[in-house]
């Protein structure tokens, strides 16, 4: 009987462990349902496709000169982003076709051009490793000038004449220039003869010339001779008077002018404002054209700097011939 009693309260004893068990996995189980369900009900900042509530934005160029880049404030509820804004949402790759919803667009055009190649070859060089398009304006008639028309095609980057012309304020334009009182024939003659000595060249400038480029009969000359070359004219603006456009008008010719100058004070901060400025035309008008010179070192500097972060901002480099083969296939694509 004893032996029967003592099974009797094992068993009891077993049944009631049994149950204290199931009880406590009972209640850690509704405990854990509970989380997740609390879980699921707590609102999320963003979307489901941003991976985090930061928004990462892009260095700026400086807008009155300065150097530091501007960053926006976290957000917690990240907004769409504008195309201008310059911000950029880190995607999931769980939707691809984000990327390209959020990609920025085409801001313009920047066509940089630099003057006075030809006296050495030291100073050119830096412009040459630019990674982007460059025009390389090479002065006829100097020291060095073939042997920078030879580096400038040799590095892949375009060449124009620049043409040295005579100056209201009397200054030497130097060698190869033209001046308002020549006649028809030695204007044609000079003209010539500097292109055949820079083979290659795709388009001319003005070195100097604010009497020239002024002068209707000097210009249209000029310009004639462009055209049979078939090369561009760009107008320096050297003067507020050029008669370049109205001529060119007349004679059913086009031609270009520059934008803006880039190093008349050749300090970083001065030339971070310009190509500001620059990039502000180019928003505007679909292409800017920025002369800068190549004695300038801290151009070259600047440049080789900034290229990441106009790429980055949506601005494409070029040359005006290059703009202007796509505007010819454009044309024939409409016909």
């Amino acid at each position: 009987m004893a032996d029967r009693r003592m099974i009797r309260k094992n068993r009891s004893n077993a049944r009631s462990r049994r149950n204290v068990s199931t009880m406590l996995y009972t209640s850690v189980f509704l405990v854990f349902g509970a989380m997740v369900t609390a879980l699921a009900v707590v609102p999320r900042h963003g979307s489901g496709t941003v991976s985090s509530d930061r928004i990462d934005i892009t260095d700026a160029i400086p807008q009155n000169g300065g150097t530091a880049s501007e960053q926006a404030p976290r957000a917690r509820d990240p907004a769409p982003v504008s195309p201008d804004s310059g911000a950029a949402v880190v995607l999931e790759p769980s939707d691809p076709d984000r990327h390209a919803k959020a990609a920025r667009k085409s801001q313009g055009t920047l066509i940089f051009v630099l003057d006075d190649a030809g006296h050495n070859t030291w100073q050119l060089e830096p412009f040459l490793r630019l990674p982007g398009p460059v025009t390389i304006a090479v002065l006829p008639g100097l020291p060095h000038s073939a042997e920078s028309a030879a580096m400038v095609k040799a590095a892949g980057k375009e060449l124009i004449v620049h043409q040295p012309m005579e100056a209201i304020d009397g200054l030497d334009p130097g060698p190869g220039a033209i001046r308002a009182d020549m006649d028809e024939a030695t204007i044609r003659s000079i003209v010539r003869g500097n292109l055949s000595k820079l083979p290659g060249a795709v388009g001319m400038n003005n070195h100097m010339g604010s009497k020239a480029t002024s002068d209707v009969r000097v210009m249209t000359v000029v310009l004639d001779e462009a055209r049979q070359a078939g090369i561009y004219f760009l107008d320096s603006l050297t003067i507020g008077d050029s008669v370049v456009h109205s001529v060119a008008s007349l004679m059913r010719q086009t031609t270009w002018e520059r934008s803006v100058f880039l190093d008349n004070t050749p300090d970083k901060a001065s030339i971070l404002h310009f190509i500001a400025e620059g990039t502000k035309v180019a928003e505007k008008r679909g292409y800017a054209i920025m002369i800068g010179h190549v004695w300038s070192s801290e151009l070259a500097q600047t440049l080789t700097e900034l290229y990441p972060q106009l790429v980055e901002q949506g601005f494409s480099l070029s040359t005006i011939s290059k703009v202007m083969m796509d505007k010819d296939e454009d044309d024939g694509l409409g016909d």
